[in-house]
């Protein structure tokens, strides 16, 4: 009975020695160096998102550190793999806080494991600068989270913007099963009416689905002017091959979960003509050179492909961003989180790869619509619309 008594309790003393965070107020740095936490689906079916995330992290943590640091301090990382899963990264974030104890957290990839770590940051009084899109991240405004990705409800304007001009009224919309296509889809529905949309037909699609021809012939029956997928690879490449397949002959609108050449790679020739709004990060060469975006896109693309030997995505600029805003709201806050939070809430005109942010105390995210352009596919390769 002793035995087993003593086994409890240090079973129970490990744990609480895990979850134990610095508390609030805390210098969270060890000697010379801030440490900042990632968390990213680097593997796994959401590796298009996490895997430039973390090398973009990387970059932007060693172009400061050469650039002397912050008030004299490196930087430093520490970064695990969620692998998409919400579970593995609530125990990634309640690692970094209470045994690696890092200032801040980027990440993570993905809406649902971004919702998932909330509760754990806001408990710990940590600030969270999210990499996802969902509008449920930061409205309402949580006083410790912050995110760099576009809001899903930025992109549906975008979207009806350009159905207006091109005369659509009618739609049929696909979203996927989660806490994205859920954001997706109730913005569709919301903003519809402003732009003198109708939804005549909606439906869903499992994350991991293989196959949406009973979805897309049900909507073909309603005989939309246009069809709106909404949701992150492969699900919605799935749909334009499908699509494709059908030979259903109407507009395909995807969302810019999909902004990335790994829809292109698994969409094929069945990408050929799709619509989709996207950061400027894709477009960069085509974009007027008075644009205030235009200087920073071109550093980041050469840094970021020489470096890794591979193709940039806006997905990447969502951490690079991230780590630069972080490094900003660092400065003269002596490693006390309220101090970081703080500065972050009044960051005004930040020109990063995603767009120019203010931040303020009541918006987190920081973006306007000017962060979207409106793109088609064309010859596998991305093209600018008029802006």
């Amino acid at each position: 009975m002793k035995r087993q008594a003593w086994l409890v309790f240090t079973v129970v003393m490990m744990w609480s020695v895990f979850f134990l965070g610095t508390g609030p107020g805390t210098a969270a740095w060890a000697g010379d160096v801030y440490r900042i936490g990632g968390i990213f689906s680097v593997t796994g079916p959401s590796s298009f998102l996490g895997d430039p995330e973390k090398k973009s992290m990387e970059m932007a943590i060693d172009e400061i550190n050469a650039a002397g640091g912050i008030d004299g301090r490196k930087l430093e990382a520490v970064i695990y793999d969620s692998e998409g899963e919400p579970t593995k990264a609530v125990l990634a974030a309640n690692r970094l806080i209470s045994r690696d104890r890092v200032l801040a957290v980027v990440g993570t990839s993905l809406t649902p494991t971004t919702l998932a770590v909330i509760p754990v940051m806001e408990r710990n009084r940590v600030p969270l600068v999210s990499c996802a899109a969902g509008i449920a991240i930061t409205e309402p405004v949580k006083p410790w989270v912050f995110k760099t990705a576009q809001s899903d409800a930025l992109a549906v304007g975008a979207i009806y913007e350009h159905m207006n001009e091109e005369g659509i009224e009618k739609i049929g919309i696909l979203t996927v099963e989660n806490a994205f296509g859920e954001s997706g889809k109730h913005q569709l529905e919301t903003k519809a009416a402003q732009y003198g949309i109708q939804i005549v037909f909606a439906s869903s699609f499992g994350a991991r689905d293989t196959d949406m021809t009973a979805q897309l012939t049900r909507i073909r029956g309603a005989n939309p002017d246009a069809i709106v997928c909404w949701g992150t690879n492969p699900g919605p490449a799935v749909v334009a091959r499908n699509l494709q397949q059908l030979n259903i002959d109407v507009p395909l609108y995807q969302s810019h979960g999909v902004a990335s050449p790994r829809f292109i790679e698994l969409a094929g020739d069945s990408a050929e003509g799709i619509y989709l709004p996207t950061g400027k990060i894709l477009v960069a060469e085509q974009l007027p050179q008075e644009d205030p975006q235009k200087e920073v896109l071109t550093r980041y693309i050469e840094s970021f492909e020489n470096r890794f030997q591979m193709p940039v995505s806006g997905f990447g600029g969502y951490a690079y961003d991230a780590v630069y805003l972080l490094a900003e709201a660092l400065r003269g806050s002596e490693g006390d989180r309220e101090k970081i939070r703080s500065s972050l809430e009044q960051i005004e005109g930040h020109v990063g790869v995603t767009g120019v942010f203010t931040f303020s105390p009541e918006d987190h995210n920081g973006l306007s619509s000017e962060a979207f352009v409106m793109v088609r596919i064309e010859n596998g390769e991305w093209k600018l619309l008029d802006q």
